[in-house]
């Protein structure tokens, strides 16, 4: 069946929402948990709206991944978050949202960009969550813009085909750890799967889980510096599984790299059926966390370094290495391009 490419229904959307004591860590800084879960909030929107629009099966969009998300500028109890989503590449089975975020202080008036996300959404039919439902393809600006869209999309679908070669590594519990080693901070968070986690289709929103995502990954933090702790940037996060309702998810998060200001922490999340249990558990979403650590001040303090004891640690600290240089010379490159 031919989709008539169309725009419908499809302009940005924004979501506003003031933040909350139960929002933020001691100190007042917004979880960054919380405004991933509003970033997919948006998205999740936006993009079951558009995939509605054609006439034959109703349908939900799914999170398939999000793309690195860099946190720029803290967010506080009291400010306004604007969250605004938009379209901006569709392919047969997926669709592209771009997230905004924006902090804005009621007091005074200021406002200050806090967040940028792209993530990928599939839609599945209401009526066979087997079924993936074909994209209302919509119209560009340019055949250039149509070509930037598609090289993101077929990069992002390789990545994901990469990222699932590491989907059979586990966290093992360490007895006795010593003082900044992997086994010292490393954690796990058991979250039974209720109906408010859910879509309507019965499967957990990817908000949900990147926030007890971002939880984890925080106390691995907060164990190995013992300050004050902020999420600095996401790295892609993939989900691989869908995970339904009533599964127990184990959420577990240990630390593969530190420099002098920064530390990643990589965050597994395995689904336990309770009921359907042939199916046993299985890897359904992964990620790499960056954290930051600051004083009283909000200034930040250096990191103390990652005692490595196995190989297994000192290969994955190399993995984080490189990473964290890439990301470096990034930023830099991008600085460099708006000056």
């Amino acid at each position: 069946m031919s989709l008539t490419r169309t725009l419908s229904f499809s302009s940005p959307i924004q979501i506003c929402r003031i933040m909350r004591p139960d929002d933020a860590n001691i100190v007042g800084n917004v979880h960054g948990g919380t405004i991933l879960k509003m970033i997919e909030e948006a998205g999740g929107i936006i993009s079951t709206r558009h995939c509605n629009t054609q006439s034959g099966d109703r349908c939900v969009a799914a999170l398939a991944r999000v793309e690195r998300t860099d946190f720029l500028h803290p967010m506080l109890i009291g400010e306004v978050a604007h969250v605004s989503a938009e379209l901006t590449y569709t392919s047969r089975h997926s669709v592209e949202v771009q997230v905004n975020v924006m902090a804005e202080n009621i007091l005074t008036g200021s406002k200050k960009v806090t967040n940028k996300a792209t993530l990928w959404y599939v839609p599945f039919s209401l009526q066979n969550v087997d079924k993936i439902i074909e994209v209302p393809q919509i119209e560009y600006a340019s055949p250039e813009q149509e070509e930037e869209g598609k090289k993101r999309y077929e990069a992002q679908k390789m990545e994901r085909l990469e990222t699932k070669e590491r989907n059979g590594e586990t966290i093992i519990p360490v007895i006795s750890p010593e003082e900044y080693t992997v086994g010292c901070s490393q954690s796990s968070l058991i979250h039974l799967v209720g109906p408010s986690d859910c879509t309507l289709h019965g499967f957990v929103h990817g908000g949900v889980t990147m926030k007890l995502m971002d939880e984890v990954a925080g106390i691995v933090a907060a164990r190995h510096c013992k300050t004050n702790i902020v999420t600095a940037s996401v790295d892609a996060i993939n989900f691989h599984r869908k995970i339904k309702k009533g599964c127990v998810v184990t959420v577990s998060g240990r630390m593969t790299f530190t420099s002098n200001k920064s530390m990643e922490i990589e965050v597994f999340v395995d689904a336990d059926p309770l009921v359907e249990t042939a199916k046993g558990k299985y890897r359904a979403v992964s990620a790499f966390f960056t954290y930051i650590s600051l004083d009283k001040d909000g200034k930040p303090l250096p990191v103390p370094t990652l005692k490595l004891e196995t190989q297994e640690e000192k290969k994955r600290f190399e993995e984080g290495k490189v990473r964290y240089l890439q990301t470096k010379a990034k930023r830099q490159a991008e600085q460099e391009r708006q000056q």
